[in-house]
């Protein structure tokens, strides 16, 4: 069978890796001139099961309206004129109640979990070095009281398999000594053993090798521009290089998604959060972070990547551009030197900003929408990294008539969060 993937990050990689072991012609396309490039190449590295909670909950609104008043919070929004973002933002004020917030974060749960298990298994069948660190993820508490009501909210996850230890702050130094500096402002600590790291951008550019092996054709620079439709199936779709024809087609653009769903009448609730994320150089192996994690005050997320480090914040509702200033990585230097000091050379940090697809509820949307042979796998927002191998391997055993390992409620095609096509 003839498959064309739209889209070269993790996501779209994994898809075509999947795809061609299963014995698909398969090929890969995107505008960009590298695979592994935007959300994939600029995430902090995270394979975090243990922080898979859905954004859209009680304590979101409150943070959105601080931002609206110019508040420095993680989620910010830049009020625009923008009819997506207006429409995106109802959506999501809808799935924030404490009943919805557990549902969407348990069907994250679930599929965090089965990834994790499926990159393990990926990595060691292919032997693939992506930098990986097995050592668990801390998530830093600066005072009892925030702790307390993380811990509290963690219940949830240990509920359902996740296996967790609470640290203070001279435990925290222990399992990893970069953090003895900071454990006088670190009250205590979460370590999720299971949770993980590492560099994706390397990840998928060892796999495309692979999947080109595999006879994978990668046809980079080209841009899909809308999709030909007839009788309820996919024809082909129109590029800046011409038409392609297939038997089946998975859309996996990120944040570009939906402008081409749009084209075959399919409506998709993805609005790109911008982050903002920053590599470091390490100087001293020793004072740098082996054990990634997130300090839960200003939601800066971290991970070694060999001899550089990569930290990572905010979540920017503003559109699709990609620009930056270097006042918006403040909070992550700030982050950075005072946890981490010495151990890096924060003077000749490389600063990137990415777009992640968002969905409103926080699941992704996988599966087969209005049209017989064209899956998506896409939306998978600020987790792409932790979700890819297992999306890619369930969109994988829908196109091949298989049963998925995973039920599938929660991450249908759909435009609203009844799971109904749009």
């Amino acid at each position: 069978m003839k498959t064309v993937v739209l889209g070269a990050g993790v996501v779209g990689v994994t898809t075509a890796y999947y795809l061609a072991r299963d014995g698909h012609e398969v090929t890969v396309v995107d505008q960009l001139s590298e695979v592994g490039q935007d959300a994939t190449g600029g995430n902090a590295g995270l394979i975090a099961p243990g922080h898979s909670f859905a954004w859209a909950s009680p304590v979101a609104p409150k943070m959105l309206l601080k931002s609206l008043r110019g508040e420095a919070t993680a989620i910010r929004v830049k009020p625009r004129l923008d009819a997506r973002l207006v429409w995106w933002g109802a959506q999501f004020l809808r799935e924030c109640t404490t009943t919805r917030a557990a549902e969407n974060t348990l069907v994250k749960l679930r599929l965090c979990q089965y990834s994790q298990d499926e990159l393990d298994h990926l990595a060691a069948e292919e032997s693939i070095d992506y930098q990986q660190v097995s050592q668990g993820a801390c998530y830093l508490y600066r005072d009892l009281g925030e702790f307390e009501r993380g811990w509290a909210k963690m219940e949830l996850l240990r509920r359902h398999g996740m296996k967790m230890d609470a640290l203070t702050g001279t435990e925290l130094a222990a399992l990893d000594p970069a953090f003895g500096p900071a454990r006088q402002a670190v009250a205590r600590a979460i370590h999720v053993r299971s949770d993980a790291s590492g560099n994706s951008e390397q990840f998928t550019k060892a796999l495309a090798q692979r999947c080109r092996e595999l006879g994978v054709e990668f046809q980079l620079g080209t841009t899909a521009r809308r999709f030909v439709a007839e009788m309820g199936r996919i024809s082909a779709v129109q590029t800046n290089q011409g038409p392609l024809t297939a038997d089946t087609f998975v859309l996996a653009l990120g944040v570009r998604s939906p402008f081409l769903s749009r084209t075959a009448g399919q409506s998709l609730p993805i609005y790109p959060a911008k982050g903002y994320s920053l590599t470091v150089p390490v100087v001293d192996l020793e004072k740098a972070p082996t054990v990634p994690g997130v300090d839960e005050k200003t939601l800066v997320a971290w991970s070694r990547m060999g001899e550089q480090l990569r930290m990572s914040s905010t979540a920017e509702f503003a559109g699709y551009g990609r620009g930056w200033r270097e006042a918006d990585f403040g909070n992550i230097l700030a982050t950075g030197r005072e946890l981490f000091g010495d151990a890096a050379d924060w003077d000749n940090a490389r600063m990137r900003a990415c777009l992640r697809p968002m969905t409103p509820d926080g699941p992704p949307i996988l599966g087969r929408g209005r049209h017989d042979n064209l899956y998506y796998n896409t939306g998978h927002g600020h987790m792409g990294w932790t979700m890819a191998c297992g999306s890619s391997r369930i969109v994988a055993d829908l196109v091949g008539g298989r049963r998925p390992a995973l039920p599938m409620a929660g991450m249908g095609v759909r435009a609203f969060r009844t799971g109904r096509a749009a």
